[in-house]
């Protein structure tokens, strides 16, 4: 019970705490809690939990130009890692490009905070600054999932996104190995990768993207096209009523959209005023997930 209020709390509590990065503490501030400390720069390590992996050489020198004329103006916000040792929770991007200018002291501040929250911060600073790619920002949802038991709305209410925007960044870890490595260089956009995601062979079809150089909207024409194929449908019946037959745009969206929501594959099959609704889940936590969608809106 004490974890679940722990939880419903983080939203508001993570963002006081990132509310205070940028201002001195008070005199009323916990002993812990440091503010604005000048530190040797080989005093500070990178968080190797850090969500954030690609720092693109160009904007890294162009910060670095920008340290060296008026310093580094937002401090590096950091947690203690042993005597005179801090590593870094928000801020690895100003280290390197501090690095990078010669700097042997940088202004950091220092916050008392564990694993967890560490990584809260450091996903939610990274979001509301746009700074991760969207596999990076899918990859650090995954990580709190897997490691500290958030369910995608638990995370909503960290990072201050809607549910629904967690589960479609998590569908994007479901592509290939290829497609995600076009999608982390920036050759594909989250809106690319989205329309794919589900289709027969979202490598074929991200390399025509690419190479054509298609818009969003031609890669869900694309993906409507690959849905339309005759396919098994585990039995269930399409518009007129006989398995195998194409569906029509209307429910080839309705399945995209109905995806989209609860981040899971959606088939729908109309016989005349009803029809049925199929949704594939591929484990248990899929599973417990969808539930418990469903058992809040009972």
């Amino acid at each position: 019970m004490a974890e679940d209020v722990s939880k419903k709390r983080l939203g508001r509590g993570l963002a006081a705490l990132i509310g205070e990065i940028d201002q001195p503490s008070s005199a009323q501030s916990k002993p812990t809690v440091t503010a604005d400390r000048m530190i040797p720069i080989e005093h500070v390590n990178r968080n190797p939990r850090n969500p954030r992996r690609n720092f693109a050489p160009a904007e890294l020198e162009d910060l670095s130009r920008s340290i060296r004329q008026h310093g580094v103006v937002q401090p590096v916000v950091v947690r203690s890692a042993g005597p005179e040792r801090f590593e870094i929770i928000a801020g690895e991007r100003r280290w390197r490009a501090s690095q990078m200018a010669g700097l042997v002291e940088i202004p950091v501040i220092v916050r008392d905070v564990d694993d967890k929250t560490a990584l809260e911060i450091a996903i939610v600073e990274n979001v509301q600054r746009a700074d991760l790619n969207p596999l990076e920002e899918a990859q650090g949802y995954e990580q709190l999932i897997a490691q500290y038991g958030y369910t995608q709305n638990d995370l909503g209410e960290v990072i201050g996104k809607s549910r629904s925007h967690v589960a479609n960044s998590l569908r994007l870890l479901k592509l290939p190995e290829q497609v995600r490595s076009m999608l982390a260089e920036g050759e594909l956009s989250a809106g690319h990768a989205r329309a794919i995601v589900s289709t027969s062979d979202p490598a074929a079809l991200a390399k025509r993207i690419v190479d054509g150089g298609l818009s969003v909207r031609d890669a869900e024409k694309l993906a409507q096209k690959d849905a339309e194929q005759p396919s098994d449908t585990g039995g269930l019946e399409t518009k007129s009523g006989r398995s195998g037959d194409t569906k029509d745009a209307d429910t080839v969206a309705l399945e995209r959209s109905l995806s989209d929501v609860l981040g899971l594959k959606v088939q729908l099959a109309h016989k005349g005023q009803g029809g049925q609704m199929r949704i594939d889940y591929k484990s248990l936590e899929q599973l417990d997930e969808l539930c418990r969608l469903l058992g809040e809106n009972r």
